[in-house]
């Protein structure tokens, strides 16, 4: 088995690793549409916040849920991209793996969801008692 030499480290390549990183990015937000969705709720929720001025552990819960949500939907679609390439035909254990990471999705979801009714419940609440 050859092992490959290791190569010296170079600014020049890191900076080329993230601009692969921000062309995947770019690629997920082009091409998922859920994502688009994802981004719309999120700027509703970030402009909510910022309406009733949430605290700084609120916002802190906010911003993380939403990124493991748009994380959760990016690694869905590397996953079906990867699925899609390698088992163009009906396969069972690729149908499984585009399920389970769909479920990923999902439960991030409910992730957002949870975490916002818990932020937003009191703050509606007060703003409808007025």
């Amino acid at each position: 088995m050859e092992t490959k030499e290791k190569k010296a480290f170079s600014l020049i390549a890191r900076i080329g690793s993230f601009r692969h990183a921000f062309r995947g990015i770019y690629v997920f937000v082009k091409n998922t549409h859920n994502a688009w969705v994802e981004i719309f709720f999120s700027i509703i929720f970030i402009l909510l916040g910022f309406y009733f001025s949430i605290t700084k552990g609120e916002w802190l819960a906010l911003i993380i849920t939403i990124f493991v949500l748009i994380m959760a939907e990016a690694f869905n679609t590397a996953m079906e991209v990867h699925m899609d390439l390698t088992s163009p035909g009906e396969h069972p254990f690729a149908r499984d793996t585009k399920d389970i990471a769909a479920g990923a999705v999902l439960i991030s979801v409910f992730l957002v969801i949870i975490t916002v009714l818990i932020i937003f419940a009191s703050y509606v609440g007060s703003f409808l008692a007025k």
